[in-house]
């Protein structure tokens, strides 16, 4: 099978995974529970955080968490933007199904950044306050999730995103702790 028949399939496969998520007559709460993860994961939340977690910078501890923080996303957004540029993957809200619970702030949909974004804050969290490890994933699996439930990506999208959040939250992890 060549390259372009697999990718074909996994794109169909993609596509059948989302089908079987999405669907605008969606009960009210899921909706409603999908968009407040979603909004979650816009980017507020991590703003907070670091201004947080600085403001506590007298304790090293913090001033390391705010660091593999900042250096996280810088890390992750170049990342994201040129891969998004550069794949230039339709939204299926734009072109396999009407009807998506928002309207996206760009039109493609590959990778998920409030995926990536979600799993950096996750991962680094996780390291700094291991003990909460799980209500940190539980949080940015919902804001993966949520963006396939909402109608703005595939699922390929969200976990190709959360690997590359995840991966840049490590990275930023150990370069702030180790370097």
């Amino acid at each position: 099978m060549s390259d372009k028949n697999m990718l074909e399939k996994l794109a169909k496969i993609d596509e059948q995974l989302f089908l079987s998520v999405f669907s605008d007559a969606s009960p009210r709460w899921l909706r409603n529970t999908a968009l407040g993860f979603s909004k979650s994961g816009n980017g507020g939340l991590y703003l907070v955080l670091f201004v947080c977690f600085w403001w506590l910078s007298e304790q090293s501890h913090y001033q390391l968490l705010a660091l593999s923080l900042l250096l996280g996303f810088a890390i992750e957004r170049p990342i994201y933007f040129l891969a998004k540029k550069r794949i230039a993957r339709t939204r299926p809200c734009d072109c396999l199904v009407q009807g998506a619970y928002l309207i996206p702030s760009d039109k493609f949909s590959l990778p998920s950044g409030h995926s990536a974004g979600a799993f950096v804050v996750a991962t680094v969290m996780s390291y700094f306050f291991p003990e909460l490890t799980g209500i940190w994933l539980v949080w940015a699996s919902g804001v993966a999730i949520s963006r396939v439930v909402i109608g703005v990506h595939y699922p390929a999208d969200v976990v190709i995103g959360a690997a590359m959040g995840a991966s840049c939250g490590m990275l930023a992890v150990i370069l702030v702790e180790y370097l």
